[in-house]
C-alpha cells in the first residue's frame, strides 16, 4: 500500500485549519475546472494533511457551484488517500440535536443539478457504492471523537439537498417519514467521486438545526446556524488534530473496497475508449487506465 496522507475538506464555517506545522500553499491545476480554493499542505505530527475549503474562503461557493470534480482530482493529486469530509446538517430525530457530531455510513442523493461522475461517454465505469464510507476510517474518527470527548454518534443516513435554498416543511416532513437521520446540501456528489477516485471517504456531519420539522423550531435562519457553526468549528480541529496524531504511516486497505474501487469497473473496450476523456483521467484513474 502507498503512503497515508490525509485530506480534509472543510465545510460551512471550516474555512482554514490552524496547527498545520511545515505549511505551505500550493495552487493545482485540474483538467475538470478550477477547484474550490489553493491546498494547504502541512503536518500534524507526522501525518500528511491536505486541506481545501468546500466552499472557498469566505464563502463564496453556493453547494451547486462547487466543483467537485476539481476538488476530488486535485487531492488526488495531492496524494491523499483517505478523505475526512466536515459538513453542517440538519436533523431529523430529536436525539440528534444541535452541536452533536454524526459519523454516518449511509447517504441519499436528491442532487439534480451537479456532474456526479468522472466518467462518461468514451470510458464508461460503474463502481460500487454499497458502502460509501470507509469502515475502518470512521473507526479512526469514533476513536478520535472519544479521546476528545466528544459529543458523537456512529452511523446514519444522511440525505443530500440540492439548495441554496432551506427545506419545506412538506420536505422535511417526507425526509424524516422515510426514516432519513439528517440533511445536507455537500454529501454528493462528493463521495461518489471519492469512490472514483478510489480515495477513502468519510463524513463528519456536524448538526446545526432541526431543518423545520420540529414543533419548537419552525423553520431554519441562517443566523441560529451560524451561532452553532462556531462552537462545532472548534471541535473539529480538535477531532482533526487527534486523528491526525493517531494515523497510520501507510494507508490502510478499505473493507469497503475504496481502495481498489476500478479494479473491474471501466467496461469501455480499451480500443473504443476517447483518448481526451483518458487524458483527464490520468490522476483519477491514472492506477487502471
Amino acid at each position: 500500500m502507498s503512503k497515508a496522507v490525509l485530506g480534509i475538506i472543510g465545510g460551512s464555517g471550516i474555512y482554514d485549519l490552524p496547527g498545520l506545522t511545515d505549511l505551505r500553499e500550493e495552487r493545482v491545476t485540474s483538467p475538470w475546472g478550477e477547484p474550490s480554493d489553493i491546498l494547504r499542505i502541512g503536518r500534524i505530527g507526522q501525518t500528511k494533511i491536505v486541506f481545501l475549503p468546500r466552499h472557498g474562503r469566505g464563502h463564496v461557493l453556493p453547494p451547486s457551484e462547487i466543483n467537485y470534480r476539481a476538488n476530488i482530482d486535485v487531492m488526488k493529486r495531492a496524494g491523499v488517500t483517505d478523505l475526512v469530509s466536515l459538513s453542517a446538517c440538519g436533523s431529523y430525530k430529536s436525539e440528534l440535536y444541535p452541536g452533536l457530531f454524526v459519523l454516518v455510513d449511509q447517504f441519499i442523493d436528491r442532487t439534480v443539478r451537479r456532474a456526479s461522475s468522472f466518467f462518461g461517454k468514451g470510458c464508461v465505469a460503474h463502481v460500487p457504492m454499497a458502502r460509501p464510507v470507509g469502515p475502518v476510517l470512521q473507526a479512526r474518527l469514533a476513536d478520535a471523537a472519544t479521546a476528545e470527548d466528544l459529543p458523537f454518534v456512529r452511523g446514519g443516513t444522511l440525505v443530500t439537498m440540492e439548495g441554496p435554498q432551506f427545506s419545506t416543511y412538506a420536505e422535511s416532513l417526507t425526509y424524516k417519514a422515510l426514516g432519513y437521520d439528517l440533511i445536507g446540501m455537500t454529501a454528493m456528489p462528493e463521495a461518489k467521486l471519492a469512490r472514483e477516485a478510489e480515495i477513502t471517504y468519510a463524513t463528519v456531519a456536524m448538526v446545526t438545526d432541526f431543518d423545520c420539522w420540529h414543533p419548537e423550531q419552525s423553520s431554519v435562519d441562517v443566523a441560529s446556524v451560524v451561532a452553532v457553526l462556531k462552537d462545532n468549528a472548534e471541535k473539529a480541529r480538535r477531532l482533526v488534530a487527534r486523528l491526525a496524531a493517531d494515523f497510520p504511516a501507510e494507508r490502510e486497505p478499505c473493507p469497503g473496497g475504496s481502495h481498489h474501487a476500478l479494479d473491474s469497473a471501466i467496461i469501455t473496450a480499451r480500443e473504443f475508449r476517447d483518448p481526451s476523456l483518458v487524458a483527464k483521467l490520468d490522476a483519477v484513474a491514472g492506477r487502471v487506465l
